[in-house]
């Protein structure tokens, strides 16, 4: 049932249905038989569906949509962006406001406009937040930031005298924000800062965590997390891959979920030269071939399928879920999300993206290396930013919302892009970047990256506790 049809069934009942709803439907076995059920659990009170009305209504039909996913977060079907400047606007507004909102729970911030220098006002100390428009290095060896609020801008001063501040002020990066305190120069053009706080995850949520909030979590499910499949490739480890699926009809632990964070396929005209290193040089034949292999995994094991920049959709990011005509060549039962997307199994919270963004991060972060993908990964965290630098090698649409904002902390945040293995945890959060299927390509060869192929993630959706096995 196309979308355009579920639109249209509702709005001749008298109902108008939001996007994720639209969605929600769209992705079920029998959406036909779940519009008639919705529409028969409606009154009078509504006026838009929305996503809680489709799980309501279904409650009745033995076929549920998305048994077990609860989608969370996710741009499908909501980007409305065409790249104008007030949209830019907007998206670093939204931005600033909602990290801000977190760094004002620990301190309390003047806004810029009141530090200027004509009302030359004596502070000894003083808390500004701001979005970091400019790093640099002064003459004297010093670092000095310039930090942007809706009122204004002011420059502030961090010395290397004070080691811990500095090496906190040496990873910081353009258009993140953050809050400073310090005290402001006789002049007040200035301010020397005393302390840097960043959005980061509060120390006491690692005890939240482990109680798991919704209390939901089966102990005995557990989740399979892999990425960079990368079908297609001449260099795609068909036969490791092969005997992972088979693992996955007989391994000993009750595996509920397979959940692959992008580049499912290797794409066309990814890169110059590209059409040399594919085995199937149609990217809707490396679907098919990736369908096929799927199609093996054991029906009770829900599939949710993210993409990355090697996928069919748009470069820029946030991406939305595969196209229909993509998701029609898969069993009926694949979940479909964009990248990033929050969604929810068993009580459990997994933020999933790509993570194309580590490039930049890697580049420009001290003590970074693609050998660690997971120190990448818990600087996203401490940022509560998946893509805090804009303009870099990311192409980020500015859309209404940032997407990229970490709101809710995940119990887990999922990764790949890099080709290499990470496995860490941060105040509370599991931090997985299951590596690749792919071994080496000309490319990485040139640029002298070694990937970590064939691995997946075994998680314990109950404990968190979580595991690498390798296939080989």
């Amino acid at each position: 049932m196309h979308e355009s049809l579920i639109v249209e069934e509702f709005a001749n009942a008298g109902y108008q249905i939001s996007p994720d709803a639209v969605a929600l439907i769209d992705s079920c076995q029998s959406p036909t038989t779940l519009v008639e059920q919705v529409l028969q659990s409606l009154d009078d009170s509504v006026l838009v569906v929305c996503r809680e009305h489709i799980r309501s209504g279904d409650k009745k039909s033995p076929e549920k949509p998305l048994p077990g996913v609860n989608i969370l977060s996710d741009i499908s079907n909501e980007s409305t962006c065409v790249g104008e400047y007030a949209e830019f606007v907007r998206y670093f507004r939204d931005r600033y406001t909602r990290l801000s909102g977190i760094i004002r729970g620990r301190v309390t911030a003047r806004p810029i406009e009141s530090l200027q220098a004509g009302r030359r006002q004596e502070y000894n100390s003083v808390s500004i937040i701001g979005m970091v428009s400019d790093t640099k290095i002064t003459s004297n060896g010093n670092r000095l930031l310039e930090l942007e609020d809706p009122t204004g801008s002011f420059p502030v001063l961090v010395r290397p005298s004070d080691r811990d501040l500095w090496d906190t002020a040496s990873g910081i990066v353009h258009d993140e924000v953050i809050g400073v305190t310090g005290s402001l120069t006789r002049d007040g053009r200035l301010m020397i800062v005393k302390s840097i706080v960043m959005p980061d995850i509060p120390n006491h949520h690692n005890q939240q965590l482990g109680a798991k909030e919704t209390g939901s979590g089966d102990e005995s499910s557990h989740a399979v997390l892999i990425s960079d499949v990368h079908v297609g490739s001449n260099t795609f480890l068909e036969d490791a891959f092969c005997e992972f699926i088979d693992y996955l009809g007989d391994c000993s632990e009750p595996v509920r979920y397979l959940i692959i964070a992008g580049d499912l396929v290797d794409g066309v005209g990814v890169y110059p030269g590209q059409e040399h290193e594919l085995k199937i040089p149609d990217v809707y034949e490396q679907y098919k071939c990736a369908a096929k292999y799927l199609k093996k995994v054991p029906k009770n094991i829900r599939i949710i399928i993210a993409p990355g920049n090697h996928d069919a959709v748009r470069l820029a990011e946030p991406q939305p879920a595969l196209p229909e005509k993509i998701r029609s060549i898969f069993r009926d039962d694949v979940v479909f999300v964009g990248n990033p997307a929050l969604i929810e199994i068993d009580g459990v919270r997994i933020l999933i993206y790509h993570g194309r963004s580590m490039d930049d991060l890697i580049a420009t972060i001290p003590n970074m290396s693609y050998q660690h993908p997971a120190q990448a990964m818990i600087e996203m965290l401490k940022r509560r930013h998946l893509a805090p630098m804009y303009g870099g090698r990311v192409s980020i649409a500015p859309e209404t919302k940032d997407h990229f904002v970490i709101d809710r902390i995940p119990h887990i945040l999922h990764c790949g892009h890099v080709h290499t293995v990470g496995l860490e945890r941060y105040k509370g959060v599991t931090v997985v970047n299951a590596g690749t299927w792919q071994s080496q390509t000309e490319f990485q060869r040139r640029v002298n990256l070694v990937p970590v192929p064939a691995y997946a993630a075994i998680v314990d959706l109950g404990a968190l506790d979580t595991r690498m096995i390798r296939f080989a």
